[in-house]
């Protein structure tokens, strides 16, 4: 009956010590992870006051952007005219055949998307 004693008390020892040496590698884990998140939490810090400062010329840049944005329908269709009338024609040719693409004549719908047409 001693014996049976003696290896019950040893085996409830060897139980504790083995859920002492767990609780000790999971507090190392959680201790790790709670350094990491105040770290985290640091930089969000420092990003929220970079924000702040920024958040004020952010609406201004989205307006410039916006109007920027508008601008190039029309600057599309003013670069296409240019590029037109600078662009060197080949002279016609003799028989007076002119070979044209069978879609048509390429243009810009652009410019009817924002209601303006140019004064040709």
């Amino acid at each position: 009956m001693t014996t049976l004693v003696v290896m019950t008390v040893v085996v409830i020892g060897l139980l504790i010590a083995g859920l002492a040496v767990y609780l000790y590698w999971v507090g190392t884990l959680l201790k790790r992870v709670a350094d990491n998140l105040e770290a985290a939490g640091a930089s969000v810090r420092t990003v929220i006051e970079h924000a702040k400062l920024i958040g004020p010329g952010v609406e201004h840049i989205n307006r410039t952007g916006g109007v920027v944005a508008a601008a190039l329908p029309l600057l599309y269709g003013f670069s296409e005219q240019v590029v037109v009338k600078v662009t060197p024609r080949p002279a016609a040719p003799e028989g007076g055949h002119v070979t044209r693409p069978a879609s048509g004549q390429r243009r810009s719908r652009l410019l009817e998307n924002v209601g303006y047409t140019p004064s040709d």
